[in-house]
């Protein structure tokens, strides 16, 4: 970590840490450049995970990013660049006049999903029944039930899940949750529809939380529980499709599945964001979100690269032609043939 002095920073919570002041005006492109360069070096919480050489990149962008004679919108962009080096989907820079975002995590990778192939007469259809962001019905003839969950930012009930279950109480072969395309959401959601596919509450993720500005200062992990659900509970087998869009949240969901007894997971793996992020204030007004504390799973194995499938399965060209979706059709094969 760079022996240097230091700009203060401070909390969107309240709290400011106290760092050496370099006699510079907080904001100007110095300023502002130094005090993200910091936030990042000192609060983010996956710079050694990922070999990635800060104080390299501080030599990079600082000629681009102390120059007071560049537009605003240039040293934006410039910031928004530097940050880009993290390569993490969850980190963001906000101003009044954009948001910067890191997509690679999925744009870099086959999509295996096709949203109008699951509204055909195949799949969903147009009869489907959907409920705060769930859309579901019996598929391959009754013997199947398919959810697809687009959001973990819509909120469901015990009472919507209780229903969803009843109506596929003839689906003896099991459930399809289709998470694919989903960028996540609430944390506390992803914990609640697994719930419901637990015999017993179980520690399978670990949580840390940065406890001081050394790149590898955590605290002690964390244990956390995916809770059985006291009176909601699916007990037949489940097949979870996810892709590489299937992020945060959603990252979360999937690895809290891996654990489920009936479970596997199928597909591609997931896009990761493993990180629970935090927002720190410029001093200009703008905003930086960035990952902070890390998840593992029950393993203490991160989770901010993806999840891994059990079955690996990629949409075939051949398929969609056909009007067919390859990852639906092979969890309904698995479910019913059992391969």
């Amino acid at each position: 970590m760079r022996t240097k002095n230091l700009l203060p920073v401070v909390l969107l919570i309240g709290m400011s840490s106290c760092i050496d002041d370099l006699n510079i005006p907080l904001n100007t492109y110095r300023g502002n450049f130094e005090t993200l360069w910091t936030i990042v070096d000192t609060r983010y919480c996956y710079l050694d995970l990922k070999k990635i050489n800060w104080d390299s990149v501080y030599t990079v962008y600082e000629g681009r990013l102390v120059n007071d004679t560049v537009d605003e919108i240039t040293f934006f962009d410039a910031m928004a660049e530097m940050l880009a080096e993290l390569k993490d989907g969850h980190v963001n820079l906000y101003s009044s006049f954009d948001r910067s975002r890191y997509w690679n995590w999925f744009t870099d990778y086959p999509t295996n999903f096709n949203e109008s192939l699951i509204f055909n007469e195949n799949y969903l259809s147009n009869d489907y029944r959907s409920v705060n962001g769930l859309r579901y019905k019996s598929i391959a003839g009754g013997k199947v039930g398919y959810i697809y969950y687009e959001s973990f930012g819509s909120g469901f009930s015990d009472a919507n899940m209780s229903y969803i279950f009843q109506q596929f109480v003839s689906c003896e072969n099991g459930l399809i949750i289709d998470v694919r395309n989903n960028g996540g959401g609430s944390a506390d959601l992803s914990g609640r529809l697994a719930s419901y596919f637990f015999e017993r509450d179980t520690v399978n993720m670990y949580l840390q939380h940065k406890n001081g500005p050394g790149h590898n200062d955590f605290s002690e992990p964390v244990p956390m529980k995916t809770p059985a659900h006291k009176t909601i509970r699916w007990t037949r087998p489940v097949v979870v499709l996810a892709n590489r869009a299937s992020y945060s949240a959603t990252n979360l969901f999937v690895s809290r599945m891996r654990d489920a007894p009936k479970a596997i997971i199928m597909g591609d793996k997931s896009g990761g964001g493993g990180g629970m992020p935090l927002s720190n204030e410029l001093p200009n007004g703008w905003m930086v979100r960035f990952s902070a504390s890390p998840m593992y799973d029950g393993s203490m194995q991160h989770i901010e690269f993806g999840i891994d499938p059990d079955i690996k399965v990629d949409l075939d060209s051949a398929d969609v032609a056909k009007g067919e979706d390859t990852l639906i059709e092979r969890a309904v094969s698995y479910l019913i043939n059992g391969n």
